[in-house]
């Protein structure tokens, strides 16, 4: 019987053998993907801001700016892409929607963003679209590639709509866990202005028929999980700044908003433990289960070995019948 069930063992090696490398470079590219109907709410918030008045086209210190920023999958518009670009696709409908102390309306960007579901690299494709405007991504935006590395990435920027190097600075704890933290600075440059405004009756083309022009710096910082590529904190000091405007208001430059925006604490707590429950998902992928099955070949092929070995020493040899001494014959005599 110890026959049978050792090769039957090394068939089981070998098969968790194969498995291993099959999971990591086969599965994993294949399985570890973003979902197309993913919906996610971020809180940020400036304490304290500067922001404009634009009743009173005066600039002033405010207790607080809140920042909503919403992703939602488009899953129509994910599968009518797929279609034509022949791989999984996701279609995020974004918005970051900017109140001031009073809970009004500051301003409004909506996005859509098109990405490969797998490598978060962009999809180009028609609807790729900030605040109405066609544009063309080049680089990621919001959340990393899945295992990041240690080096820079190309980020989308949308406010100047395009991209830039965010840097690697280096490995960090954040609340218990290792994450990578990068950086971008986008230096003062020239922007469009956003289409919905504040007040009622100044649009942009008001604006900039006015001879107004908005600029906007920000530096953005990242706290990167690298297992899933997902942020576990995000940051930015960010200013924006109306020029030329001494004509219609009495100085040439306004400072439109500046401010340190953070994730709010609650909003932190939620984020830390989604990305904690899919980096689980992940690691059984690429790690877990690839190592515990070359573990178990490793176990299984010893255990073979061992009831093969056992088995030879145990197998009968045939006994040994002793024989009996051979009596030499009597000489016999001729006869006469």
């Amino acid at each position: 019987m110890r026959r049978p069930a050792s090769l039957v063992l090394l068939a089981l090696a070998v098969f968790c053998a194969a498995m291993a490398p099959f999971l990591r470079w086969y599965a994993f590219p294949r399985l570890a993907k973003i979902p197309p109907n993913q919906y996610q709410e971020t809180v940020l918030e400036a304490r304290p801001a500067t922001l404009l008045n634009y009743s009173t086209l005066q600039t002033e210190k405010v207790e607080k700016i809140t920042i909503i920023q919403t992703l939602k999958g488009n899953v129509e518009e994910s599968r009518r892409i797929e279609r034509d670009a022949g791989r999984d696709v996701v279609v995020w409908d974004a918005l970051a929607y900017v109140t001031g102390p009073d809970g009004k309306m500051v301003s409004q960007v909506p996005e859509r963003y098109i990405f490969d579901a797998h490598t978060q690299a962009p999809v180009h494709a028609t609807g790729e679209t900030v605040d109405g405007d066609p544009v063309r991504r080049e680089g990621i935006e919001f959340k990393f590639p899945f295992l990041t590395e240690k080096r820079d990435y190309q980020y989308f920027d949308a406010q100047t709509r395009t991209a830039a190097p965010i840097h690697y600075k280096g490995t960090r704890t954040f609340r218990g866990m290792e994450v990578y933290y990068f950086e971008q600075t986008i230096p003062w440059t020239k922007v469009a202005m956003p289409k919905a405004m504040p007040v009622k009756g100044i649009t942009p083309k008001l604006l900039a028929d006015s001879g107004l022009t908005r600029w906007y710096t920000t530096k953005r910082m990242f706290w990167i999980e690298p297992v899933t590529g997902a942020p576990v904190n995000g940051e930015e000091i960010h200013k924006e700044e109306l020029r030329n405007a001494k004509a219609l208001m009495g100085r040439d430059t306004l400072t439109v908003f500046e401010g340190h925006v953070k994730m709010r604490e609650d909003y932190l707590r939620s984020v830390g433990e989604l990305v904690s429950a899919n980096r689980l998902s992940v690691l059984m992928l690429v790690s877990y289960g690839p190592w515990s099955l070359t573990f178990l070949a490793l176990v299984l092929l010893a255990l073979s070995l061992w009831l093969e070995a056992r088995s030879r020493r145990a197998a009968p040899t045939a006994p040994v019948t002793p024989t009996a001494p051979v009596t030499p014959a009597a000489p016999v005599t001729p006869p006469v």
